[in-house]
Protein backbone atom coordinates (compact mmCIF):
# COMPACT_ATOMS: atom_id res chain seq x y z
CA UNK A 1 0.00 0.00 0.00
CA UNK A 2 1.35 3.42 -0.90
CA UNK A 3 1.86 6.17 1.61
CA UNK A 4 -0.96 8.69 1.19
CA UNK A 5 -1.67 12.23 2.17
CA UNK A 6 -5.24 11.49 3.11
CA UNK A 7 -6.26 15.11 3.61
CA UNK A 8 -4.65 18.50 3.28
CA UNK A 9 -6.46 21.65 4.37
CA UNK A 10 -4.93 25.06 3.99
CA UNK A 11 -2.79 26.14 6.90
CA UNK A 12 -2.89 29.84 7.69
CA UNK A 13 0.63 30.31 8.81
CA UNK A 14 4.09 30.25 12.67
CA UNK A 15 4.39 26.88 13.82
CA UNK A 16 2.23 25.69 16.67
CA UNK A 17 3.23 22.28 15.42
CA UNK A 18 3.03 18.92 17.08
CA UNK A 19 1.64 15.54 16.17
CA UNK A 20 -0.62 15.87 19.23
CA UNK A 21 -1.73 19.38 19.91
CA UNK A 22 -5.51 19.56 20.42
CA UNK A 23 -5.24 22.87 22.27
CA UNK A 24 -4.24 24.94 19.24
CA UNK A 25 -6.52 27.96 18.77
CA UNK A 26 -9.99 27.48 17.38
CA UNK A 27 -10.03 27.93 13.64
CA UNK A 28 -6.54 26.59 13.15
CA UNK A 29 -6.29 24.86 9.80
CA UNK A 30 -4.69 21.44 9.69
CA UNK A 31 -2.59 19.09 7.64
CA UNK A 32 -3.33 15.40 7.90
CA UNK A 33 -0.81 13.02 6.41
CA UNK A 34 0.64 9.61 6.90
CA UNK A 35 3.53 10.00 9.26
CA UNK A 36 5.30 6.81 8.39
CA UNK A 37 5.06 4.01 5.83
CA UNK A 38 1.81 2.20 5.36
CA UNK A 39 2.75 -0.94 7.24
CA UNK A 40 2.58 1.10 10.43
CA UNK A 41 -0.84 2.56 9.59
CA UNK A 42 -0.29 5.47 11.96
CA UNK A 43 -1.51 8.93 11.00
CA UNK A 44 -0.39 12.21 12.51
CA UNK A 45 -2.32 15.45 12.56
CA UNK A 46 -0.06 18.47 12.60
CA UNK A 47 -1.69 21.83 13.26
CA UNK A 48 -0.26 25.14 12.24
CA UNK A 49 -1.23 28.49 13.69
CA UNK A 50 0.75 31.37 12.34
CA UNK A 51 1.06 34.82 10.85
CA UNK A 52 2.49 34.96 7.32
CA UNK A 53 5.14 37.46 8.38
CA UNK A 54 6.52 34.94 10.87
CA UNK A 55 7.23 32.15 8.40
CA UNK A 56 10.86 31.05 8.38
CA UNK A 57 12.12 28.05 6.39
CA UNK A 58 13.98 25.40 8.35
CA UNK A 59 16.52 25.03 5.59
CA UNK A 60 18.54 27.37 3.44
CA UNK A 61 16.77 28.62 0.30
CA UNK A 62 16.41 25.74 -2.11
CA UNK A 63 16.39 25.84 -5.85
CA UNK A 64 12.93 26.18 -7.35
CA UNK A 65 11.74 22.64 -8.17
CA UNK A 66 11.41 21.92 -11.86
CA UNK A 67 8.06 21.05 -13.40
CA UNK A 68 9.36 17.52 -13.86
CA UNK A 69 10.84 16.30 -10.53
CA UNK A 70 13.50 13.59 -10.72
CA UNK A 71 12.16 10.05 -10.74
CA UNK A 72 15.52 8.28 -10.52
CA UNK A 73 18.60 8.67 -8.36
CA UNK A 74 21.90 7.06 -9.25
CA UNK A 75 25.28 6.77 -7.60
CA UNK A 76 27.25 5.08 -4.86
CA UNK A 77 25.40 3.88 -1.79
CA UNK A 78 26.32 3.95 1.89
CA UNK A 79 25.09 0.89 3.77
CA UNK A 80 23.85 0.89 7.37
CA UNK A 81 22.29 -1.60 9.77
CA UNK A 82 19.14 -1.48 11.92
CA UNK A 83 18.11 1.17 14.45
CA UNK A 84 20.23 4.04 13.20
CA UNK A 85 19.13 6.83 15.52
CA UNK A 86 19.09 10.58 15.07
CA UNK A 87 22.08 11.07 17.36
CA UNK A 88 24.14 8.95 14.98
CA UNK A 89 22.76 10.89 12.02
CA UNK A 90 23.57 14.27 13.56
CA UNK A 91 24.96 14.43 17.12
CA UNK A 92 23.27 16.83 19.56
CA UNK A 93 26.29 19.14 19.84
CA UNK A 94 25.70 20.29 16.26
CA UNK A 95 22.04 21.25 16.76
CA UNK A 96 23.05 24.85 17.50
CA UNK A 97 23.66 25.29 13.77
CA UNK A 98 20.84 27.19 12.06
CA UNK A 99 19.88 25.54 8.75
CA UNK A 100 18.25 28.71 7.38
CA UNK A 101 21.71 30.28 7.21
CA UNK A 102 23.43 28.94 4.05
CA UNK A 103 26.89 28.65 5.61
CA UNK A 104 25.53 26.82 8.67
CA UNK A 105 23.34 24.59 6.48
CA UNK A 106 26.48 23.54 4.60
CA UNK A 107 28.37 23.00 7.85
CA UNK A 108 25.51 20.89 9.22
CA UNK A 109 25.89 18.59 6.24
CA UNK A 110 29.58 18.12 6.99
CA UNK A 111 28.65 16.48 10.31
CA UNK A 112 26.15 13.99 8.83
CA UNK A 113 26.59 10.50 10.31
CA UNK A 114 29.49 11.73 12.47
CA UNK A 115 27.85 9.87 15.37
CA UNK A 116 28.31 6.45 13.79
CA UNK A 117 30.70 4.12 15.66
CA UNK A 118 33.85 3.80 13.60
CA UNK A 119 34.29 0.21 14.80
CA UNK A 120 31.17 -0.74 12.82
CA UNK A 121 31.45 1.81 10.03
CA UNK A 122 35.17 2.38 9.28
CA UNK A 123 34.48 4.12 5.96
CA UNK A 124 33.65 7.79 6.70
CA UNK A 125 30.42 9.08 5.21
CA UNK A 126 32.06 12.48 4.76
CA UNK A 127 35.68 12.30 3.68
CA UNK A 128 38.13 14.41 5.73
CA UNK A 129 38.53 17.91 4.34
CA UNK A 130 35.17 17.88 2.55
CA UNK A 131 31.69 19.03 3.52
CA UNK A 132 29.59 16.77 1.30
CA UNK A 133 29.31 13.06 0.65
CA UNK A 134 30.09 10.88 -2.33
CA UNK A 135 27.15 8.64 -1.36
CA UNK A 136 23.83 10.17 -2.52
CA UNK A 137 21.85 7.05 -1.59
CA UNK A 138 21.60 5.48 1.88
CA UNK A 139 20.65 1.81 2.28
CA UNK A 140 19.53 0.83 5.77
CA UNK A 141 17.75 -1.81 7.79
CA UNK A 142 14.76 -1.43 10.10
CA UNK A 143 13.69 1.53 12.24
CA UNK A 144 15.86 4.13 10.54
CA UNK A 145 15.78 7.56 12.22
CA UNK A 146 14.68 6.39 15.67
CA UNK A 147 15.48 8.40 18.79
CA UNK A 148 14.83 12.08 19.40
CA UNK A 149 12.57 14.07 17.12
CA UNK A 150 15.18 16.42 15.68
CA UNK A 151 14.31 17.95 12.32
CA UNK A 152 18.04 18.48 11.82
CA UNK A 153 18.41 14.76 10.98
CA UNK A 154 16.93 14.78 7.44
CA UNK A 155 18.21 18.34 6.95
CA UNK A 156 21.80 17.25 7.67
CA UNK A 157 21.48 14.41 5.17
CA UNK A 158 20.08 16.71 2.50
CA UNK A 159 22.80 19.28 3.19
CA UNK A 160 25.43 16.55 2.80
CA UNK A 161 24.11 15.64 -0.65
CA UNK A 162 21.89 12.66 0.12
CA UNK A 163 18.92 12.35 -2.25
CA UNK A 164 17.21 9.20 -1.01
CA UNK A 165 17.19 6.83 1.93
CA UNK A 166 16.09 3.27 1.16
CA UNK A 167 15.28 1.32 4.33
CA UNK A 168 13.21 -1.59 5.60
CA UNK A 169 11.23 0.74 7.86
CA UNK A 170 11.39 4.18 9.47
CA UNK A 171 10.76 5.78 12.81
CA UNK A 172 7.55 7.78 12.42
CA UNK A 173 9.08 11.15 13.29
CA UNK A 174 11.99 10.82 10.85
CA UNK A 175 9.66 9.90 8.01
CA UNK A 176 7.40 12.86 8.79
CA UNK A 177 10.33 15.29 9.08
CA UNK A 178 11.75 14.09 5.77
CA UNK A 179 8.48 14.85 4.03
CA UNK A 180 7.91 18.15 5.86
CA UNK A 181 11.39 19.51 5.10
CA UNK A 182 11.59 18.05 1.59
CA UNK A 183 15.25 17.23 2.13
CA UNK A 184 15.37 13.50 1.29
CA UNK A 185 13.06 10.84 -0.10
CA UNK A 186 12.39 8.20 2.61
CA UNK A 187 11.65 5.10 0.56
CA UNK A 188 10.63 1.76 2.02
CA UNK A 189 11.69 -1.64 0.73
CA UNK A 190 9.14 -4.35 0.10
CA UNK A 191 11.35 -7.06 1.63
CA UNK A 192 13.80 -7.39 4.51
CA UNK A 193 17.53 -7.98 4.37
CA UNK A 194 18.36 -5.87 1.32
CA UNK A 195 21.03 -3.93 3.21
CA UNK A 196 22.80 -7.22 3.89
CA UNK A 197 23.03 -7.78 0.14
CA UNK A 198 24.68 -4.42 -0.51
CA UNK A 199 28.11 -3.00 0.26
CA UNK A 200 29.13 0.61 0.76
CA UNK A 201 30.38 1.90 -2.58
CA UNK A 202 28.07 -0.25 -4.74
CA UNK A 203 26.63 1.61 -7.71
CA UNK A 204 22.85 1.70 -7.38
CA UNK A 205 19.75 3.26 -8.91
CA UNK A 206 16.51 4.19 -7.18
CA UNK A 207 13.66 4.35 -9.71
CA UNK A 208 10.56 5.95 -8.18
CA UNK A 209 8.53 5.56 -11.34
CA UNK A 210 9.00 1.80 -11.54
CA UNK A 211 9.33 1.35 -7.75
CA UNK A 212 12.57 -0.61 -8.03
CA UNK A 213 15.99 -0.43 -6.42
CA UNK A 214 18.80 -1.75 -8.61
CA UNK A 215 22.24 -2.72 -7.36
CA UNK A 216 24.30 -2.66 -10.54
CA UNK A 217 27.46 -3.82 -8.78
CA UNK A 218 25.78 -6.96 -7.46
CA UNK A 219 23.43 -7.41 -10.42
CA UNK A 220 20.32 -7.47 -8.22
CA UNK A 221 16.95 -5.73 -8.31
CA UNK A 222 14.56 -5.17 -5.41
CA UNK A 223 10.97 -3.94 -5.13
CA UNK A 224 10.19 -0.63 -3.42
CA UNK A 225 6.90 0.41 -1.85
CA UNK A 226 5.38 3.41 -3.66
CA UNK A 227 6.03 6.67 -1.85
CA UNK A 228 2.53 7.81 -2.79
CA UNK A 229 1.23 11.32 -2.14
CA UNK A 230 4.19 12.17 0.08
CA UNK A 231 6.23 12.34 -3.14
CA UNK A 232 4.78 15.62 -4.47
CA UNK A 233 5.41 17.31 -1.11
CA UNK A 234 9.09 16.36 -1.22
CA UNK A 235 9.24 17.25 -4.94
CA UNK A 236 8.02 20.75 -4.07
CA UNK A 237 10.72 21.21 -1.43
CA UNK A 238 8.71 20.55 1.73
CA UNK A 239 5.30 21.17 3.24
CA UNK A 240 5.38 24.98 3.10
CA UNK A 241 6.65 25.01 -0.49
CA UNK A 242 3.94 22.49 -1.40
CA UNK A 243 1.28 24.59 0.30
CA UNK A 244 2.38 27.66 -1.65
CA UNK A 245 2.62 25.72 -4.92
CA UNK A 246 -0.91 24.39 -4.56
CA UNK A 247 -2.38 27.73 -3.43
CA UNK A 248 -3.09 26.72 0.17
CA UNK A 249 -1.08 29.68 1.46
CA UNK A 250 0.12 32.85 -0.21
CA UNK A 251 3.29 32.58 -2.23
CA UNK A 252 4.26 36.06 -1.01
CA UNK A 253 6.07 36.04 2.36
Amino acid sequence: MATTLSSIQAPVSTICASSQRPHCPTGTQSLLFVSKPSNYTIFAKTSYSFKPSKIRPITAPRATPSSSPPTTFHGQCYVLGDNIDTDQIIPAEHLTLVPSKPDEYKKLGSFAFSGLPTSLYPIPFIQPGTDSTQYPIIIAGANFGCGSSREHAPVALGAAGVRAVVAESYARIFFRNSVATGEVYPIELEHEGVNKQCTTGDIVTVDLERNVFINHTKGKEFVLKPIGDAGPVIDAGGIFAYARKTGMISSVV
